[in-house]
């Protein structure tokens, strides 16, 4: 290596965090935050690192975007044949972590997913673009493929199958919702003493906001 990992690190000074000033709901406070890294137009700002597990306790993780987010909670959407959705069938308890480097900002999140309803996931998926909606129906996730040709062979067959704009949603693909029980949000600080905020709900159906040393 040109430089060891050792020495690498960042000194971070954009900002500060206080529970005076964040928002009561930590959905509002993190639609804020998001809003914040689009307007500096952050590359790929609503993408995600999610985290499952299997029946046995493996961890898995990938990076996922985020498409829609609400008081209900979070929505991302893929193959339900995948390895995260038979990984989400078998445990439903899954973490998200959205990084904004250049904000210097990190907000973790945990709860439990289930399914969005068809219509939901047919109306997000009329709004995607041709190729995307074509991709979609070609690819069968996480399966093993001999080679890169067979997969445009297929794309080039549905392509042909469906000329127009009238691509049916795969029966396996969908969305999923994670609806929150905690949410960690981070600001770094000078010298690794980072500010961090968690909000936890309470069986009263209210959050409870507590600071937690770096």
């Amino acid at each position: 290596m040109s430089q060891s990992l050792a020495e690498l690190r960042q000194k971070y000074s954009l900002g500060a965090l206080t529970k005076a000033e964040v928002d009561p709901n930590p959905i509002r406070q993190f639609q804020r935050w998001l809003d914040e890294a689009i307007n500096a137009q952050l590359p790929e700002p609503n993408a995600l690192t999610l985290a499952t597990a299997d029946r046995t306790g493996r961890p898995f993780a990938r990076v996922v975007l985020l498409k829609d987010c609400d008081a209900d909670g979070f929505v991302f959407y893929t193959n339900y044949r995948s390895d995260k959705g038979q990984q989400l069938a078998e445990n439903p308890h899954a973490a998200l972590v959205f990084l904004w480097l250049e904000l210097e900002r990190q907000v973790r999140i945990e709860g439990v997913v289930s399914k969005v309803s068809p219509a939901e996931s047919e109306a997000y998926f009329r709004t995607r673009p041709r190729e995307s909606r074509l991709g979609a129906l070609a690819s069968r996730q996480s399966q093993v493929v001999a080679n890169r040709q067979v997969l445009e062979a297929r794309y080039q067959q549905l392509a042909t199958q469906y000329p127009d704009d009238n691509i049916p949603m795969p029966n396996q693909w969908g969305g999923y919702r994670l609806k929150p029980e905690m949410l960690e949000f981070w600001q770094g600080r000078h010298g690794r003493m980072h500010d961090r905020l968690l909000y936890r709900l309470r069986k009263e159906g209210d959050w409870l906001l507590e600071r937690l040393e770096p």
